[in-house]
């Protein structure tokens, strides 16, 4: 128990360091089978590990690039929306007039009276989202660098964490090393299988609906699911909004909501414990849990990688017969 105590605090306190370093790690343990690949064709170590980054790199600046320039084509039609979001505004202060005698003064008023009071709320969020910024731009920046290192340095790495237990369970040590690389390699593939396949589901509801951009909107909801609840609400607002303005008609917001809805129940049932959870060999409730512990300490990094580190742990619990305890608690299997 005071293990769990304090590692808690130190991965609390610890997050400016520890962050960058467990992101380095993933990627790392990702590209070590291509580097050691492109080693054994008699390239240098450095050699083959920049051109690894360097083909993950063009990977995600390639998805980057598609969902800005779909955004790009949003954006030209912001003329056609603006007027579109102005009628709607005229709609919605004629209906209240006429429903509840409130007229334009008074919502004048009531508008500026909720400003105010949401004024040190909008501060706070602003202030919140530049720090996040601040961080995902440091991120951007660490952990590249922490990667090529880990792989330069890997060699010294494992003999350095050799060195910490006795000559016998070091074999057992060398499977563990080997089972979390495989791990991690299936986290993030079954990761990319469930970005995917949710995208697309979006996306093709989204196109039945009649919703414009619906590539955009479908994949950038789909990315935001890693944020449980929370994401897909965030993601759902703009095409919620979009279908509104476009078509001025209720039903077509109430259509995205049973769209998003449906697919998130898929992914939460469905798609994510087949895809990352059966990978991982990890049962739907430790791994819920695990997101919702990582969000706790790490905020939305903790999402992301408190499920890989619970595969981690899994893996010793599984290869050590005083944790086996742990390890049916953790596991799939009856």
């Amino acid at each position: 128990m005071q293990v769990m105590v304090y590692g808690g605090i130190v991965l609390f306190f610890g997050r400016p360091l520890l962050i960058p370093l467990s992101f380095a790690m993933l990627i790392s343990f990702i590209l070590y089978p291509i580097c050691a690949w492109l080693e054994g064709k008699s390239l240098s170590r450095m050699t083959a590990i920049l051109f690894s980054m360097s083909i993950l790199m063009v990977f995600v600046l390639g998805i980057v690039f598609l969902l800005i320039q779909q955004f790009i084509s949003f954006l030209s039609e912001w003329s056609i929306i603006k007027e579109k979001l102005i009628a709607a505004i005229e709609d919605s202060s004629t209906y209240l007039f006429n429903t509840f005698r409130i007229n334009r003064e008074q919502q004048n008023q009531l508008l500026k009276e909720l400003v105010n009071q949401s004024g040190g709320d909008i501060i706070s969020i602003i202030r919140q989202l530049i720090s996040v910024y601040s961080l995902s731009l440091v991120l951007v920046i660490l952990v590249p660098i922490y990667s090529v290192l880990i792989l330069f340095y890997r060699t010294r790495l494992v003999k350095a964490l050799y060195m910490l237990f006795p000559i016998e369970s070091r074999i057992g040590i060398k499977k563990i090393l080997a089972q979390t690389i495989t791990a991690y390699y299936n986290f993030i593939k079954g990761m990319g299988i469930v970005y995917f396949v949710v995208g697309t589901l979006n996306s093709i509801g989204l196109l039945l609906i009649g919703v414009p951009h619906a590539i955009l909107f479908g994949y950038i909801a789909a990315i935001l699911t890693f944020v449980p609840y929370v994401g897909i609400i965030v993601g759902s607002l703009l095409p919620i909004t979009m279908a509104w303005i476009t078509y001025n008609s209720i039903w077509y917001p109430v259509g995205v909501i049973t769209l998003f809805s449906f697919v998130q129940y898929l992914e939460a049932n469905l798609i994510f414990p087949l895809a990352v959870s059966n990978r991982l060999k990890i049962n739907a409730l430790a791994t819920l849990v695990a997101i919702i512990l990582g969000g706790l300490i790490w905020g939305v990094a903790g999402m992301i990688l408190f499920v890989p580190f619970l595969a981690i742990a899994k893996l010793i619990t599984d290869n050590s017969p005083e944790l086996k305890t742990w390890s049916t608690l953790l596991g799939t299997s009856d």
